[in-house]
């Protein structure tokens, strides 16, 4: 009896030195089948547990390697570098909640060692418990503040508590110490511009010079900045990287804001033939065209937008505009009276319609329209005013010799 138990550990013992030996040389696949054997002699053994879940973990299979993680710690209760490396698997595995107990056990056990506390603070993280985390961060990065991942950790945690501002040293830092974390930096700008503090995110992107989607969005802060000037280099830029629909559209904007009419209009034109229900896109090449004094080709674009948005006034009272310098008049009075009909009733409305009537010698209607005119304007517009009762009065004349 006693000699076969002596042998059976014999054999026991040649397995697992054959596993470590396979272990140290890289060989995981034959040190798992090494320590599969030895836990066949002894399945109560421990240490060849754990080395078979080492050497799962090492092939990358997940699911084995949690199982042999968990007997061995069933079998040893405590053990510190079952705990750490059965939680990291379980991260791995997108398991937070259950790696959670194994790391808080490791950090308790040893306090000073710098990765239990990590991978304790992305436990917490991954849980959403961010106020734990930001401690378990702040405790690692004192234990290793060159840890680029405990800097990016404790960044996100800031931020997912609304510390914004307090997240960007650590953002900054982590980037510093691992230049494939600079990308978070444009994170950060999307979370300031949500947060309303675009001059910090406009701050942020100039640092991306080389990144066409970047200074795409910094021409497009400083578009709605009203930093017309500045805007258009970085867009030329984008658009000259990524010819994309947005990236044009952003430009031509730049242009015409920044009165670079010429270089504005074939970029329009190219974005009305892509997108012809955009009512916003027609309605700036309509006014770009009529800034050049392209009259009748701006009252055909701003036609077409009153048939996207036909209940919209404004769109009817530039297309009035266009068509009564067009000299249309019979289309312009037209196109006044239906933006009156769906709202606009100012008192400009009122005295270019009158105007219109007056010249089509319609005289009653003109009178009427130049007195409704003087009852809106109520002196805020002398010169028209004036015009206004003197054709008043030459009209009410007319009326009184027929």
């Amino acid at each position: 009896m006693w000699a076969i138990a002596a042998f059976f550990l014999l054999y026991q013992a040649d397995f697992t030195s054959e596993g470590m030996k396979a272990l140290d040389e890289g060989k995981y696949e034959s040190a798992a089948q090494a320590f599969t054997k030895a836990i066949a002699a002894d399945a109560k053994d421990y240490f060849a547990h754990f080395n078979l879940a080492m050497a799962y973990t090492l092939l990358h299979k997940d699911t084995e390697a949690s199982a042999e993680y968990r007997k061995t710690l069933e079998l040893k209760p405590g053990l510190y570098e079952a705990e750490l490396n059965g939680g990291i698997v379980l991260l791995r595995q997108q398991n937070p909640a259950e790696a959670l107990p194994l790391f808080e056990d490791a950090a308790r056990q040893k306090p000073q060692e710098f990765r239990p506390r990590y991978y304790l603070a992305e436990s917490q993280l991954q849980t959403g418990d961010y106020a734990k985390a930001e401690e378990s961060y702040k405790l690692a990065i004192g234990l290793d503040a060159k840890s680029s991942g405990a800097q990016l950790g404790m960044a996100r945690a800031l931020v997912q508590e609304g510390k914004v501002a307090d997240a960007e040293v650590y953002f900054r830092k982590a980037a510093e110490l691992e230049p494939k974390y600079r990308e978070y930096l444009l994170q950060l700008a999307g979370l300031y511009e949500k947060g309303g503090q675009t001059a910090e995110a406009i701050a942020i992107y100039r640092e991306f010079p080389e990144n066409g989607a970047a200074q795409a969005r910094l021409g497009e802060l400083l578009l709605e900045e009203r930093k017309f000037e500045d805007a258009v280099p970085r867009l030329e830029e984008a658009y000259g990287k990524d010819p994309s629909p947005g990236n044009r559209s952003a430009l031509a904007a730049a242009y015409v804001f920044t009165r670079k009419l010429d270089k504005a209009l074939p970029l329009l034109e190219q974005c009305v033939a892509a997108a012809p229900a955009d009512y916003d896109t027609r309605m700036m090449y309509a006014r770009a065209l009529r800034d050049k004094r392209q009259f009748p080709a701006a009252a055909r674009q701003f036609y077409e937008a009153t048939k996207l948005k036909p209940g919209e006034p404004k769109g009817w009272t530039e297309l009035g505009d266009m068509l009564y310098m067009a000299g249309d008049l019979p289309q312009a009075l037209g196109a006044f009276e239906q933006a009156a009909k769906f709202g606009e009733n100012s008192a400009g409305n009122w005295f270019l319609r009158a105007i219109i009537l007056d010249k089509l010698r319609q005289v009653k209607p003109a009178k009427e329209a130049y007195e409704h005119f003087l009852a809106l304007s109520q002196g805020k517009n002398p010169d028209q005013e004036f015009q206004a009762r003197q054709r008043a009065r030459i009209l009410q004349r007319e009326l009184d010799k027929r």
